[in-house]
């Protein structure tokens, strides 16, 4: 079987082809990610991106995967959550492409956990999902992955991209800022965990003031970096606990923040678990995510939708999803 997925929630536009007979293997992966003059994701200006590179972005993952449109046996796409008008380039560019055929539609956090699975091999992991969008700790239990604890404001990629925009008016990202943070001495932020949650908007604010009273942008970063991860190994240390779980999967965007592995990587060795971490090439927003976790659903049961009624949900919950392949 090969499926064919469709990535449209925020910045990135990507297509990703998959195919399954005696192994599972990632035929194509190819993505184009808008990226803002200045400010934030402007989600008019990320669906206006994604209209413009669509179709170079389907010709060149097909090109990659050596197969024709026609080859396709299944089609998947993100129905959410994410920014309405880029979850409606994705929609309507699926059932253009899956006119007669059969078409799923995938929970695009979901599909970062199920990526991470195939490509580590892990089994039954606590996952710590972090993005610019998500950040979630999640475990399955009784028939859906439950989240046992999240972001009550923004997500950590969010955080993280606010503060340097914010500091130096440029979009430099979270590489710039783990750069910066190897440079830098301890300053005291906000630490802010309620319970199995974490909040992200106040520690912004404190170090973006302390920076604009003269702190040095290296330090505010290796705080922030050493704030934030410590709160995140906290809670996920404490749901590896309640869930007796010994596997803790590390996925989405920031996974590729090697300070942030090292943080869980100690944590798990002292709690006699393992840690997993998604390749940096599955682990942000990409197509292959999603081709492989629909074929996962289609496979194990999940009903086809008919294109007519087709559609996307700006908060789909990952706790709201039926995983019936587990």
């Amino acid at each position: 079987m090969i499926s064919l997925g469709i990535e449209s929630t925020a910045h990135t536009f990507g297509i990703g082809i998959v195919k399954a007979e005696d192994n599972i293997e990632v035929l194509a992966n190819i993505k184009d990610v808008y990226t803002p003059e200045k400010g934030g994701i402007h989600p008019i200006e990320a669906k206006e991106h994604h209209e413009k590179v669509k179709e170079k972005v389907l010709d060149d993952a097909l090109q990659k995967a050596v197969i024709e449109l026609a080859d396709v046996d299944l089609f998947a796409y993100s129905a959410g959550p994410g920014l309405p008008p880029c979850l409606r380039v994705g929609l309507e560019f699926a059932k253009k492409l899956a006119e007669g055929r059969k078409l799923v539609e995938t929970n695009h956090c979901i599909a970062h956990i199920e990526i991470g699975r195939l490509m580590t091999k892990c089994n039954d992991p606590v996952t710590l999902y972090v993005s610019g969008g998500n950040t979630q700790v999640i475990g399955f239990a009784s028939g859906r992955y439950r989240v046992f604890g999240e972001t009550q404001d923004i997500a950590i990629g969010n955080a993280i991209d606010t503060f340097i925009r914010e500091a130096t008016g440029k979009n430099l990202g979270g590489k710039y800022f783990d750069e910066m943070a190897k440079k830098g001495k301890y300053i005291e932020l906000p630490y802010v965990v309620k319970g199995m949650d974490l909040s992200f908007s106040g520690i912004v604010t404190a170090a973006l003031q302390k920076y604009r009273k003269g702190e040095k942008l290296e330090d505010l970063c290796y705080s922030m970096q050493e704030t934030c991860y410590a709160m995140l190994t906290e809670v996920t240390e404490r749901a590896l606990a309640h869930t007796g779980k010994q596997e803790l999967l590390l996925t989405g965007g920031v996974a590729a923040s090697q300070r942030l592995q090292d943080m869980l990587g100690i944590m798990c060795k002292e709690r006699g678990a393992k840690l997993y971490v998604c390749p940096r090439e599955f682990a942000g927003d990409c197509g292959a995510n999603i081709a492989w976790t629909g074929m996962l659903a289609y496979k194990n049961g999940q009903k086809t939708v008919p294109i007519s009624r087709a559609d996307f949900y700006q908060r789909w919950r990952t706790d709201e999803v039926e995983v019936v392949w587990l």
